[in-house]
Order: structure tokens, then C-alpha cells, then sequence
């Protein structure tokens, strides 16, 4: 990670904890406090990426590729905060308030969650394929809209794997086993993992042509 892109990610983060306390302070409340934790789940997988990076040999690779797709979905998830931006009579905290901090802690977990999912990409790019690479970032992503499902509206946890496994592969199984049963949960999954996926490419996208750009100038 160069020095600038660690710099943004630090200004973003910092920006995100300046509006969260400024929409504290105004209405005297810590019920979004849990913004704050969500945005240390968003950055665990950038943390697991930059790991994966600087280990060459796929072995001790694994585990940590597996704590990283385990905890990537995390990055993601915040956009679904979106769903506490509701109208409400507080007189010294306005709405366009909410929206800017839910945006802001949105966006700049999926920005981290991307550039830990490109990390990825260039490692297996790097070590098998752009194929594989490519294989790779979509399955990931498409895993990602389950796991927001079972995160949001089934309030399970990435740490469940350990804590409750029985419980959470149950859950799982019977969805699985079972979809037409539970069409509300493969409609979000299957949306939500396109719209990340889109959003991604679009995001790569920019990414290489300001590179292409660069070379060229």
C-alpha cells in the first residue's frame, strides 16, 4: 500500500469518527456508536489482505485467505446501515446529518473492503492466473451478498463460525437445502452480490485507467 492511498484511508476513517461525534454531540446520544465498530470489521479485511500479500507460500497463505473471505463481507455490510436513516422530530440534529454520516462510514468501509479485495486479486493474479484471479474476486463477491443477508436480517456474526458453528452451518444448510422456502433470502443475496460485483468493476475500472493514464502522461 503506498503512503498516499494509507493517508486517504486515514483521513476518510477520521473523517467518518469527526461527523459521528459532531452527530453525538448535537443530540447528547450514543445510539451510533456501533458505526464505529462496524468500521473496525471494514478494516480487518485490508489488515488480512496486506498479510496475504507479504506471504509466498500458498500454505501459510490459507489460513489467512480464509479469515479474510471470513470477515470481508463485514467491509460491504455497512451500506446496509442505511437502513437506521428514518425521520425523526430531534430538534438539533437534522436529517441531512444522518445521511451524511451513514454515507460516509458506508462508502469508506466498501472503499477499504475493495482495496483489500484487489490486494487479493493481484496475489492470486500473481501466483496462478487473471483467470483464477478473476474467479476469485466475483465468487467472493457473490459469497459477500449471503453473508450481508445472514449478517442484517439473521444477525449473525462473523466470530459465529467459532462461537456457534452448529448453529450458523444449520441455518445455513437448511437455505441451502431448502431455497425456495426462503426466496427473501436468495433474492437479497443474488442482488446485493450483483450490485457489489458491478460496483467493483466500476471501480477497478477507474482504477486502471487513471493508471493507463499516468504511464501515458
Amino acid at each position: 500500500m503506498s503512503r498516499r492511498v494509507l493517508l486517504l484511508n486515514l483521513l476518510a476513517i477520521l473523517w467518518c469518527c469527526l461527523v459521528l461525534n459532531v452527530r453525538m454531540h448535537l443530540a447528547e446520544r450514543h445510539n451510533y456508536a456501533f458505526l464505529l465498530w462496524n468500521l473496525v470489521l471494514a478494516v480487518i479485511p485490508l489488515g488480512l489482505s496486506l498479510g496475504v500479500a507479504k506471504t509466498n507460500r500458498t500454505v501459510l497463505a490459507a489460513p489467512l485467505l480464509a479469515a479474510w473471505l471470513l470477515f470481508f463481507p463485514n467491509a460491504p455490510y455497512v451500506l446496509t446501515d442505511l437502513i437506521h436513516l428514518t425521520p425523526h422530530n430531534h430538534a438539533h440534529v437534522p436529517l441531512w446529518l444522518d445521511l451524511l454520516m451513514l454515507l460516509s462510514f458506508a462508502l469508506v468501509s466498501l472503499w477499504l473492503g475493495f482495496q483489500s479485495l484487489q490486494i487479493i486479486q493481484h496475489w492470486f493474479a500473481a501466483r496462478f492466473s487473471r483467470l483464477t484471479a478473476w474467479s476469485v474476486v466475483l465468487g467472493s463477491l457473490g459469497l459477500s451478498g449471503f453473508g450481508v443477508y445472514l449478517g442484517r436480517f439473521e444477525r449473525w456474526n462473523s466470530w459465529d463460525v467459532l462461537r456457534r458453528p452448529h448453529l450458523l452451518f444449520s441455518d445455513i444448510a437448511s437455505r441451502v437445502l431448502d431455497p425456495l422456502q426462503h426466496a427473501n433470502t436468495w433474492g437479497f443475496s443474488l442482488g446485493f452480490g450483483t450490485l457489489l460485483i458491478l460496483a467493483y468493476l466500476f471501480w477497478i475500472s477507474t482504477a486502471t485507467a487513471d493508471h493507463a493514464r499516468r504511464n501515458v502522461d
